[in-house]
């Protein structure tokens, strides 16, 4: 059977999904959930019901269920499937079945009609009959034949990634590298920009190139001691993927970043969003199947850090500084000690942390790698305000600031600058929270920065100023600033501000145009629609925009929106919300931090 919706069409049979004639990317599991609610699309499916049909015997989450019918709607659409409180999903389409019997059928008659036809005209030109034949067995073979010379490089030439990349460069910006084409990969170069400027500019740049190349690849070289160092970021539609190599040639380093980047753990996560957990066990099995490919290591532990799997990251972080040890390689081992404060900090084991980050000091300044010592410096400053030591936080973030200078890292030493001037500000120091971010803006002018980097000066005016009608122009003009890059994180969270401030001042109609433009589906965005819905007294949108900012918070991994919307949902009185689920997940995923800024409404609720 076959059904058609839309522009869409899907072969129940063979699990095949079409638009427009176009087959379409979809995993096997997805397929089998469409097939299951297309063919009984009067039935409301529960998550059980979905994971007996689906994966019948196999022990899985209930998360896969989450994950895959929000994958069927970024394919289909959101009204394509509707969400039941409480009672599951059900199709929502109209749709139009063809049956493969009549189809069949139908073949059959035409089949026979044309078998007539042809008896009839053999019997009339019985002379040509042997003459047919050889014409026909010839055309077989020329047709045999140009599919064995064709099929192998073709099915070789699918296999090649596709890819641009900007001319590798050194730091003072001189391009000392190209990459040639070869049976693994199809580069493209982009001789129009340059690494520094591009990653700086990211934000702005990557979209312009982004439908024709949506992988681009950028890097830079530096040598030291005899040694070469390349530091590379490729970017693709949903994530970046960084790392760095070291070798005794750029020619050796070149053909160690070729050998990496023919991994496909890395193509998966650039080229779809994948929830923590499945990102974390595609890495896992990454891992297994190279265990000694670092980057991919240090990208596991860093998943695992994300999720507050905090054992499992420190166990992992000890395994690449064991690794790295052995094989040598000093830029993981300062690497594996980083991970390690990082998590010893979250643990607020400072001492410890402290100890930490100095050995991954002395370890990078082996190879003179001032961006991670910068790194270090910028986390030794948090260690540093939660010792309530401001003189021992300025000195860090300068030390961070003048490393990221000398290695003409822009980005890091931004970071450094307007990190202090909220320290500051954290710490009662009036003069200095604005020198700083003074220093900052000037930095930005002089670096001739696009104007969404300009976006987080007043996004830290608004930091500073005390009322909400304080910070309104503030946050306006961020946005303003980033009227083009409205996705920029300081753009995002400044519209939440003024959302919530709009509703509390019942300002609905500016409240609806802060999203009457917006037309990316994200979380963000799904939640901002969310609060308009609720001041709208508009229940069912609500309920509708809120599972959809939960579902794709989750899939994100954005773990504090995800538990800010268990609490909305669990807060409204609506008979459409499954208050059991979003208290269960609430109980099982907050983290004390989450708890703590929301203690007074957890306390209402009794949780």
């Amino acid at each position: 059977m076959r059904y058609r919706f839309n522009d869409f069409e899907f072969d129940c049979t063979s699990l095949v999904l079409k638009k427009n004639g176009e087959t379409l990317a979809i995993r096997h599991n997805e397929a089998k959930v469409l097939k299951l609610l297309l063919e009984h699309s009067d039935n409301v499916f529960s998550k059980e019901d979905i994971l007996s049909h689906v994966w019948e015997d196999k022990v899985v989450s209930e998360q896969a269920v989450f994950q895959n019918i929000s994958h069927l709607r970024s394919l289909l659409g959101n009204q394509a499937i509707k969400t039941f409180s409480k009672r599951g999903y059900q199709w929502q389409l109209k749709i139009d079945s063809i049956d493969s019997d009549s189809e069949r059928l139908q073949s059959c008659i035409s089949s026979n009609i044309k078998k007539s036809q042809a008896t009839l005209l053999s019997k009339s030109k019985n002379q040509n009959h042997w003459l047919i034949i050889a014409l026909a067995s010839l055309v077989i073979f020329i047709i045999a034949l140009i599919n064995l010379t064709y099929e192998s490089p073709q099915e070789e030439k699918r296999s090649v990634i596709k890819m641009a990349y900007i001319p590798i460069s050194n730091q003072q910006g001189a391009k000392v590298a190209l990459l040639e084409d070869n049976e693994h990969f199809d580069f493209t170069e982009l001789p129009q920009l340059n690494t520094a400027h591009f990653q700086a500019s990211a934000e702005l740049e990557y979209p312009l190139w982004a439908d024709e190349h949506p992988l681009v690849l950028s890097g830079s070289i530096r040598t030291h001691n005899k040694q070469t160092y390349i530091d590379f970021i490729l970017k693709g539609p949903f994530s970046d993927w960084r790392g760095q190599i070291s070798g005794i040639s750029q020619q050796a380093v070149l053909k160690q970043l070729q050998q990496h980047l023919q991994q496909p753990v890395i193509y998966n996560l650039l080229n779809k969003v994948q929830a923590p957990e499945l990102k974390q066990a595609n890495l896992s099995i990454a891992h297994q199947q190279a265990p000694n490919d670092l980057i991919i290591l240090s990208q596991l532990i860093n998943t695992y850090i994300r999720m507050g799997e905090l054992e499992k990251a420190m166990v992992m972080a000890n395994k690449l500084e064991k690794i790295s040890v052995s094989h040598n390689k000093t830029q993981f081992v300062g690497n594996a000690l980083l991970f390690q404060s990082e998590i010893l900090t979250r643990k607020e084991l400072f001492e410890l942390s402290t100890h930490k980050l100095s050995s991954a000091i002395e370890q990078f300044k082996k190879i003179n790698d001032l961006s991670r010592q910068a790194d270090a410096w910028l986390s030794q400053s948090w260690i540093d305000h939660n010792q309530n030591d401001y003189q021992a936080i300025r000195e860090s973030l300068l030390k961070s600031a003048q490393l990221a200078l000398d290695a003409q890292d822009k980005e890091r030493e931004l970071s450094a600058l307007t990190y202090l001037s909220v320290l500051a500000y954290k710490n009662q120091q009036e003069d200095d929270k604005y020198l700083y971010l003074r220093q900052a803006e000037n930095k930005m002018k002089a670096y001739q920065l696009p104007s969404y980097h300009f976006a987080i000066v007043p996004y830290h005016y608004a930091i500073f100023a005390k009322s909400l009608q304080d910070k309104e122009p503030h946050l306006k003009q961020v946005l303003k600033l980033a009227t083009l890059t409205p996705d920029f994180w300081a753009a995002q969270n400044s519209r939440q501000q003024l959302m919530k401030y709009y509703i509390s001042q019942n300002r609905l109609t500016e409240a609806q145009a802060l999203i009457s433009e917006l037309t990316k589906d994200n979380a963000q965005n799904s939640y901002l629609r969310t609060l308009l819905a609720q001041a709208q007294q508009n229940d069912d949108a609500f309920v509708s925009n809120a599972q959809r900012t939960f579902e794709q918070a989750e899939l994100a991994g954005d773990i504090h929106l995800s538990l800010d919307m268990a609490l909305l949902m669990c807060s409204t009185k609506s008979s459409q919300v499954n208050y059991d689920f979003y208290l269960q997940y609430i109980d099982k995923k907050s983290t004390a931090d989450w708890r703590r800024n929301n203690e007074e409404k957890l306390l209402a609720l009794n949780l």
